[in-house]
């Protein structure tokens, strides 16, 4: 089979493809064929690497992707041959409390896909039966490739971590990117007023239509001062970060008294500066969220099902071009997610 193969860090040059024996599935596995590969910023970070921290390489990359179940382990059941899945991304032991308290990503021995172990950028991958789920009818292979991580990060921020509710309202920081698209889904379905950022005129456009009742262009306007007018200068109960240095001041500025900020990432650095003074003055909280429960990803994919989310797709590109589509990431180009075909 083909693969993308990660041996050292570096330039889009450290993307190699390589050909590898197809796996046979252990017992309580299955084996998908894999028809698409959804990309995330986690994919660039393992492609460069990260100060301080040490990937298992060589790495297939990648945590999202479709495709059809082609082969069954031992001891599998409720999963047959032929079955169109969608892959979960975060591998847990199953065993811990975490794991059987519905907290799976709190497992000691939690592990994302194409980060700590190899991933789905390749042709035939072998899975846990436990991550694996139907894929919604209502989307393509390609559409169900570019949901998964995204929305199980911003689900578990927005609602299990920041608890946002109907009526509050809520910053959501690059509403274009992935999970930012989630988040402004997410948040408008909880009955959420949603302000979101975007990078163009264009990219705005696309994150109104997505369900943002305001959307501002950061690159015209400064986005603290937008928000102050939007809100009569109360803030926001809720800020949705994931952009880190480049915002994250800002993100403290735009918080009402008792508000809220939770983080996933920090795309322009984590280096950032916070007052304690404005902290505990406004009795803020400053929350920290990674990945979140299968189940809770589960309950999004019927909700996809009910055609009550969306999957923003930029384009989809073949497997060998994934070079290009890491470009594409980085350059902040894409106007969605970006998805490699098999």
């Amino acid at each position: 089979m083909r693969c993308v193969v990660v041996r050292e860090h570096g330039g889009f040059d450290r993307l190699l493809m390589e050909e590898r024996p197809v796996p046979e599935p252990g017992a309580g596995q299955v084996r998908i064929r894999i028809r698409a590969i959804g990309l995330n910023h986690l994919d660039t970070w393992v492609r460069r690497g990260v100060p301080g921290h040490q990937f298992p390489l060589p790495l297939i990359p990648s945590s999202d992707g479709s495709g059809v179940v082609d082969a069954i382990g031992a001891g599998v059941c409720g999963i047959r041959e032929g079955d169109e899945v969608v892959v979960l991304p975060g591998v847990s032991c199953g065993a811990c409390e975490a794991c059987q308290s519905g907290v799976d990503q709190l497992c000691r021995d939690y592990d994302i896909l194409g980060e700590s172990c190899d991933g789905t950028s390749a042709e035939y991958v072998c899975l846990p039966v436990a991550n694996v789920a139907p894929k919604p009818t209502s989307l393509s292979f390609d559409q169900a490739a570019s949901v998964c991580l995204v929305f199980q990060t911003a689900w578990n921020m927005l609602v299990r971590r920041a608890e946002l509710r109907a009526g509050e309202t809520v910053l959501v920081h690059a509403g274009l990117s992935g999970v930012g698209s989630a988040a402004v889904q997410i948040a408008r379905a909880l009955g959420a007023q949603v302000i979101a950022t975007a990078g163009s005129a264009e990219k705005c456009a696309k994150v109104s239509a997505l369900g943002a009742h305001h959307v501002i262009d950061y690159q015209a306007t400064d986005f603290v001062t937008e928000v102050r007018k939007l809100t009569g200068k109360d803030g926001v109960q809720v800020v949705f970060e994931h952009v880190g240095e480049a915002t994250f001041a800002g993100s403290i500025k735009c918080l009402s008294r008792g508000g809220r900020v939770v983080t996933c990432g920090a795309t322009t650095g984590g280096n950032v500066q916070v007052s304690l003074h404005q902290v505990f003055f406004k009795s803020l909280s400053i929350l920290g969220s990674t990945m979140g429960s299968k189940g809770d990803l589960r309950q999004v994919l019927r909700m996809f099902e009910q055609g009550q989310f969306q999957a923003v797709l930029d384009r989809s590109m073949p497997m060998a071009e994934v070079g290009e589509a890491h470009r594409l990431l980085e350059s902040r180009e894409a106007m969605g997610k970006i998805v490699l075909t098999v």
